[in-house]
């Protein structure tokens, strides 16, 4: 396959692999970062790859081994912080009990994923969010049918005492810079923005290459000065300042995210979902 064929099999694709990455990480904005990294690394790699490999679960193997290595890294950090201080399974037909998991894993918020062991996430998501069969998790995941099984079963109960204990988290107000940059672009003060861009302000928009610098990220204003207006709203999620985008009222769910990063009140970092929507879609928005 061609990096022109994986690039066009990305659009189909991203929205599957960011379902498993986004519950796996237990943040769908952690989760989409996995995706990127999927493609950036699949792109390096497409050239080596045997034709007659599946795509798919090659690029689930690629997502599961990102994610994990990131889950690794930051179970490190947080221990030396510490220091410091579409298929129901085997059958054709939806059995009754397949169906009910499967509710149960999507209603399950996103983040809560998080607190399942791994190996109980991976085999979870993969059955009960994304119908793949026992045999094709063993697969994957490299373990035997009956391990898939036993993570399975475990995993599921887990999920039933999550949902069931819904935690309360308190919703801050929005930080200054936050509610400055929100007020600039719903009156579509480009020049008030362009002038909080610092030097070295980074903008990253997923499958589209990264920009780098004033003059650069600069033009991202220009391309919202020719669009229809969209207001943006101040919100929080998964303990993270976002800023939800509206394309018509606002009110009910978002269009897409937004977040931006400052430092000495100069922009730093925009990170802007507008073609990944589907990030959006399970995220749970406070504010």
């Amino acid at each position: 396959m061609k990096p022109d064929e994986l690039a066009a099999l990305a659009t189909t694709l991203r929205p599957q692999l960011h379902r498993y990455c986004a519950r796996l990480m237990g943040s769908v904005l952690d989760g989409e970062d996995v995706v990127q990294d999927t493609f950036a690394k699949a792109m390096a790699t497409i050239g080596a790859l045997d034709p007659a490999t599946p795509l798919a679960p090659w690029l689930f193997r690629i997502a599961h081994n990102r994610a994990i290595d990131l889950l690794r890294q930051k179970e490190v950090r947080m221990a030396e912080s510490h220091d410091d201080g579409a298929r129901s399974g085997d059958a054709p037909s939806v059995d009754p009990e397949e169906a009910a998991m499967r509710e149960q894993a999507t209603a399950v918020a996103v983040s809560r994923f998080v607190e399942l062991p791994v190996s109980q996430r991976s085999v979870v998501v993969l059955k009960d969010v994304l119908g793949q069969s026992l045999a094709e998790i063993a697969n994957m995941l490299a373990i035997s049918v009956d391990a898939v099984k036993g993570h399975l079963a475990r995993g599921r109960a887990a999920l039933r005492e999550l949902r069931a204990v819904a935690p309360a988290r308190p919703t801050p107000p929005p930080s200054v810079d936050v509610a400055r940059y929100v007020a600039l672009f719903n009156a579509r003060d480009w020049d008030g923005l362009r002038a909080m861009l610092a030097d070295d302000v980074e903008l990253v928009q997923s499958a589209h290459p990264r920009h780098r610098g004033r003059e650069e990220v600069g033009s991202f204003f220009s391309i919202y000065s020719r669009s229809a207006p969209v207001h943006l709203v101040p919100a929080w999620l998964e303990g993270r300042e976002v800023i939800a985008v509206y394309e018509g009222d606002a009110c009910g769910r978002p269009s897409y995210l937004m977040r931006v990063e400052m430092r000495e009140g100069r922009i730093v970092f925009i990170r802007d979902y507008r073609y990944v929507r589907y990030v959006v879609t399970e995220a749970e928005l406070a504010g």
